[in-house]
C-alpha cells in the first residue's frame, strides 16, 4: 500500500497564489482531483492527504468538498487561526469531520523567526491534543531552532516536519540544517515527510547525488518508523514529474528491509493520520 501524504489542490488565483513566481509558472493553473487521480493509479498509489495551500477556512471547505467527491482523498490538513480567541470552538467544529486530520500554518512565510513560540500561537497548539489533531511544521532551516523549542513544549502532540525542513540543497548547505534536524528527531512524537526536495535544489539541474546526503541524514535520524512518502504535487512539477518523485523515494529506501519499506510507503501514514 502506498499513501501520498503531501499534495495540494487549487483553483489558481494570481492574488491568492502569489507565491507562485515566474520560475514556477508551469503551475499557474488549476490542479484538481481529476488531474491527480490518473497519476496515482499509474504509480500504484492508493490514496493521498490533501494539504492546505491557502490560509483561510474557505480552503478547508474546498478540500472537504473535494474529499466527499473523491474517495482517494483519505485525509485533509487544513488551516485555522491558532491565535484567535475562538480557537477552541473552531477545533471542536472540525473535530466532527472524519476527513480533517490536522492543521498547519505557513510559518516559512513569517518574518518573526520565533513565530512558533509566541504565546498566542502556542495557546492554540495546546488545544490540538484534546481533539487528536496533527500539526504539520512548514519552516525554513533558519527557523529550526524555534522548532526544537516548540516540539519540546508539546511532548504529547503529534507533529510532522514537511519537506524534511526545506534544507538549502541548491546552495549545498547541510551542516546547520543537519545539526538541528538531528536534535528535533530525538522527540519520538515528531515524524518527517520525505518530500519537497527537488524544489529546494536547482529546478533544472538537480540530481539524486545532490539529494542523497540530505536523504541519508533523514533516514538515519528518523528511521523507517517515522518517515512517510510525500510527492508535493503539483508544486513538484516545476522541477520534475510525479514518476520522478516516486523514483527518488524508491532509491532512497532501497536499502531498507521489506517491512521498513512497507512502513515508509503507507503503514506509517495509516497509523499517523488514523486513516
Amino acid at each position: 500500500m502506498i499513501i501520498d501524504t503531501h499534495q495540494h489542490f487549487w483553483k489558481y488565483n494570481a492574488q491568492t497564489h502569489g507565491w507562485i513566481d515566474d520560475k514556477m509558472k508551469r503551475i499557474r493553473k488549476d490542479f484538481l482531483p481529476e488531474d491527480l487521480e490518473p497519476l496515482l493509479k499509474e504509480n500504484g498509489v492508493e490514496g493521498c492527504i490533501a494539504v492546505q495551500a491557502d490560509q483561510t477556512e474557505t480552503e478547508n471547505d474546498f478540500l472537504l468538498q473535494l474529499s466527499e467527491e473523491n474517495d482517494f482523498i483519505k485525509g485533509i490538513i487544513g488551516w485555522v487561526n491558532f491565535r484567535a480567541n475562538n480557537i477552541e470552538d473552531r477545533l471542536a467544529y472540525y473535530a466532527a469531520s472524519q476527513k480533517i486530520k490536522g492543521f498547519r500554518h505557513v510559518v516559512q512565510a513569517e518574518a518573526d523567526p520565533n513565530f512558533l513560540l509566541r504565546k498566542e500561537f502556542c495557546n492554540g497548539i495546546a488545544k490540538l491534543e484534546k481533539y487528536g489533531f496533527i500539526y504539520e511544521i512548514l519552516v525554513f532551516p533558519h527557523q529550526l531552532g524555534a522548532v526544537l523549542e516548540f516540539v519540546r513544549k508539546f511532548p504529547n502532540q503529534k507533529f510532522v516536519i514537511d519537506h524534511i525542513g526545506k534544507p538549502y540543497i541548491e546552495d549545498g548547505y547541510i551542516y546547520g540544517w543537519m545539526t538541528m534536524i538531528k536534535e528535533i528527531a530525538n522527540f519520538e512524537n515528531v515524524y518527517c515527510k520525505l518530500s519537497g526536495m527537488i524544489t529546494e535544489a536547482d529546478y533544472v539541474g538537480w540530481s539524486y547525488k545532490q539529494l542523497e546526503p540530505y536523504i541519508e541524514v533523514i533516514l538515519n535520524v528518523f528511521g523507517a518508523k517515522r518517515l512517510m512518502f510525500g510527492s508535493d504535487w503539483p508544486v513538484c512539477l516545476v522541477a520534475g514529474e510525479y514518476l520522478e518523485i516516486m523514483n527518488i523515494a524508491e532509491k532512497a529506501v532501497s536499502r531498507l528491509g521489506e517491512n521498513e519499506k512497507a512502513a515508509f510507503w503507507g503503514e506509517n501514514a495509516v497509523k499517523f493520520y488514523n486513516l
